[in-house]
């Protein structure tokens, strides 16, 4: 049987900090040795991961093949093959030196007329360590070859590899594990001990092409989701002066301080509204070995998710995320869906850009919007801090929208965060309310204002206008149907009135097929009509589930 750690890690510093090395541990075979290995895993987040490990796994047709790797050279590593039962699978097979490259040697290997019916094996690797991984078989419907390795550590707990893996409080993540994981797996987990994965680039480096592949990071107090398309390596490594493969992308996930959960209780205090939720810190950044200097990472319109749970059922009309900016102490709201059991319930938020976020739960109506044609869109985004009463009591449903008010109302819809600065029309003046949301939509490609380089801000809103920016909206978040000439003319034939669209034929053949525009009439569109409050909370309400934004 196999004994527990024998010795104290030893950290690794630059580039090589996410790779630690432990004395070897005695092994003895036996036939439930996995029975063992799983309860030596409940030691996992005191020990830290090998310098030795398996890569490149793969089991299909009775062949099991793959990489083993180690910064100690030998010229007698074996692999030994376990069932899932523990039962030992026959003699050891040889790993035969190949490369060396990053101070580590790499030994491949090979055993054919592997039975080929169970779901996956246990692979036991002698090099200087005894480090185990599992394999998955390809022909019976699982989840491919697992590849990376964990533990080690003296002798190594084992934990199945491939899906997820266990990173130790410190963040630290072996590269060779997760590049083996994420070669045969779309999405890997990131099971987090601690608050923080520090992810080695030069483990992402071949995937941030593939929209296919995603890291999941998760702890106690929430999972974000990374997509590997939206890192930038080189020009993040660029920003910090560092080669790639020195750089780290962290993820962190923590609770909010004590300060931030007071202020945050204030705000929605003063709204009317209860906190729901614990408030979670969610961050992004890219660093190097040293740490003392970071790198924003720019996700663009790329909406990325990130989990909230809380031991409380929601009403999901009554229910928003939001996010906190410790500047202003706001609250603002965030594109977020919600599924709830009998006592607890999640929040998925989907944001651009990281922050603070919380759940809360708000009951808002006004008198003046009670019996009314869109009195569920006016509430549903009352309660959702995308739309405004007049005063705490009116709306004012059937009163004309500004372009500048329906612009601030498309920037909170969509969650973004507001840039500074003055706007680039001559018409829109630094210290205007609305120029800080002008200048969003703009750099969104929401708006782009009138040929005479005005954007007249104060003028009413016509639908034609307001069906534009709410599609523009639908493309930046990903969601807008693709409109082809003879289906936009098919669209608009049936409104005797089309002939008065100005500019945005097509905008307005999108927004119907998107189904956010319907007809004043069966026969008329009113492209010329200028847009009521009621109508741009209908719209908008529309963007936010055509999107799945809201649900």
């Amino acid at each position: 049987m196999m004994k527990g750690p024998t010795s104290d890690s030893k950290h690794f510093s630059g580039k090589d900090r996410s790779e630690r090395f432990m004395k070897p541990a005695v092994f003895k075979k036996t036939a439930q040795v996995t029975v063992l290995m799983m309860l030596i895993s409940a030691l996992l987040p005191v020990l830290a991961f090998a310098a030795t490990g398996f890569k490149d796994l793969t089991y299909r047709n009775g062949t099991v093949s793959g990489s083993v790797y180690s910064d100690v050279y030998t010229v007698n590593a074996q692999v030994y093959l376990y069932d899932p039962n523990g039962n030992y699978l026959g003699t050891a097979t040889s790993a035969t030196y190949s490369t060396y490259a990053d101070g580590l040697y790499t030994y491949n290997f090979s055993a054919s007329n592997v039975p080929s019916n169970h779901s996956y094996l246990n692979l036991l690797e002698k090099v200087t360590d005894s480090v185990y991984a599992t394999v998955y078989n390809s022909n019976s419907g699982g989840s491919g070859g697992s590849g990376g390795s964990h533990g080690g550590g003296g002798g190594g707990g084992y934990i199945p590899s491939g899906p997820s893996i266990t990173v130790p409080s410190d963040g630290s993540i072996d590269a060779n594990t997760l590049k083996t994981a994420l070669t045969n797996n779309d999405v890997v987990e990131l099971a987090l001990s601690g608050d923080i994965a520090l992810i080695p680039a030069k483990a992402l480096v071949d995937f941030v092409g593939d929209k296919n592949k995603a890291l999941k990071i998760t702890n106690s107090k929430g999972t974000y989701t990374l997509p590997l398309y939206v890192l930038n390596l080189s020009d993040l490594a660029t920003k910090l002066s560092i080669n790639t493969d020195d750089m780290f992308i962290k993820v962190g996930i923590s609770a909010a301080s004590d300060t931030n959960v007071s202020d945050i209780k204030a705000a929605a205090e003063a709204l009317g509204a209860t906190v729901a939720s614990d408030s979670v810190d969610f961050t992004l950044v890219a660093l190097g070995s040293d740490a003392d200097k970071t790198q924003a990472i720019d996700l663009g319109n790329n909406y990325i998710s990130r989990t909230i749970p809380f031991a409380k059922a929601v009403d999901s009309s009554k229910a928003t995320a939001v996010v906190f900016d410790p500047s202003s102490k706001k609250l603002s709201f965030v594109p977020a869906l919600f599924s709830s059991s009998d006592s607890s319930s999640e929040a998925v938020i989907k944001r651009n850009s990281n922050s603070i976020y919380a759940v809360i739960e708000l009951n808002k109506s006004f008198a003046d919007s009670k019996g009314h044609w869109a009195q569920s869109y006016i509430d549903l985004l009352s309660n959702k801090l995308v739309i405004d009463g007049v005063t705490d009591t009116t709306f004012e449903p059937e009163r004309n929208i500004t372009r500048a008010e329906f612009a601030a109302l498309v920037v909170r819809a969509l969650g973004l965060d507001q840039n500074t600065g003055a706007s680039s029309f001559k018409d829109v003046s630094s210290t205007d309310w609305f120029s800080s949301v002008v200048a969003t939509a703009v750099n969104a490609k929401i708006i782009d204002g009138y040929e005479d380089n005005t954007f007249r801000p104060n003028q009413p809103i016509n639908r034609e206008e307001l069906a534009a920016m709410v599609v523009r909206a639908l493309s930046y978040a990903g969601a807008k149907p693709d409109v082809s000439s003879d289906r936009q003319a098919e669209l608009l034939a049936k409104f005797n009135d089309a002939n008065q669209i100005v500019w945005a034929k097509q905008e307005l053949a999108e927004a119907i097929e998107a189904g956010i525009v319907d007809g004043m009439t069966d026969t008329t569109i009113a492209p010329t009509k200028q847009a009521t409050r009621a109508q741009s909370a209908a719209m908008l309400k529309r963007l936010l589930t055509k999107s799945n934004f809201i649900n």
